[in-house]
């Protein structure tokens, strides 16, 4: 039998810090809880990574860069499929949301701490986590914002903007809010449902980008 091979420390601390970041936040974890939990030393900390703010970089870093490749990939897919025609809001939606919503799937308790670290970005204050998210959704944001562009020509741009700020807020409470789903249902809804979650949350933010503009923010979004 093949045995698995343990862990190195730097995983360790990525692994840590991951599941401490999720639950508490970036500002409440301290380094010492992380390297507690991680059953390594600061000096470990400051060799591979020198700092907190370069250790979180380092742990959005490990699970986004495949997330967003594998968006990027389905945004093709959809994109080639549509041809010189606008491509379909809904494809546009699922090659978005669903690789995140999908990342806990794969990767176990550890996709899971992730997709709720990754709602608690949305929502958490400082210029680290801004420039973070220029960093690692500076592609995406452009790629993805060209195509609801097309997929949605009508929309005045400012409303656009509006609609995908809502967006991200109900990524973010989709990802961070699983807990409470089956208590205020009565245990009628599960969140371990994927590919369920990912049809729901495409279906509800298809139809508010596809609301129409009331009339006095129309003109505003024309001034």
């Amino acid at each position: 039998m093949k045995q698995t091979e343990a862990p190195s420390t730097k995983e360790r601390i990525l692994d840590a810090a991951e599941r401490l970041f999720a639950e508490h936040g970036f500002a409440a974890t301290s380094l010492r809880t992380i390297t507690a939990a991680a059953r390594a030393n600061l000096a470990a900390v400051n060799y591979h990574f020198h700092s907190k703010e370069a250790l979180i970089r380092a742990v959005f870093a490990r699970r986004l860069g495949p997330v967003n490749q594998q968006r990027l990939q389905l945004l093709e897919a959809c994109q080639a499929r549509a041809g010189k025609g606008p491509p379909r809001l809904e494809e546009v939606l699922e090659a978005f949301f669903g690789p995140a919503l999908r990342l806990g799937r794969g990767l176990a308790q550890s996709g899971i701490n992730f997709q709720r670290l990754m709602g608690r970005m949305y929502g958490e204050p400082g210029e680290h986590f801004r420039s973070m998210l220029q960093e690692q959704f500076a592609e995406v944001a452009v790629r993805f914002g060209e195509a609801l562009r097309k997929a949605l020509p009508e929309l005045p741009p400012v409303e656009l903007y509006w609609r995908v700020h809502f967006m991200l807020g109900a990524m973010a409470h989709t990802l961070t809010g699983v807990d409470y789903l089956p208590l205020f249902s009565g245990g009628q809804c599960d969140p371990s449902d994927v590919e369920g979650t990912v049809r729901r949350l495409v279906s509800f933010l298809a139809a508010g980008l596809r609301a129409p503009v009331a009339p006095r923010q129309a003109s505003r979004s024309r001034a």
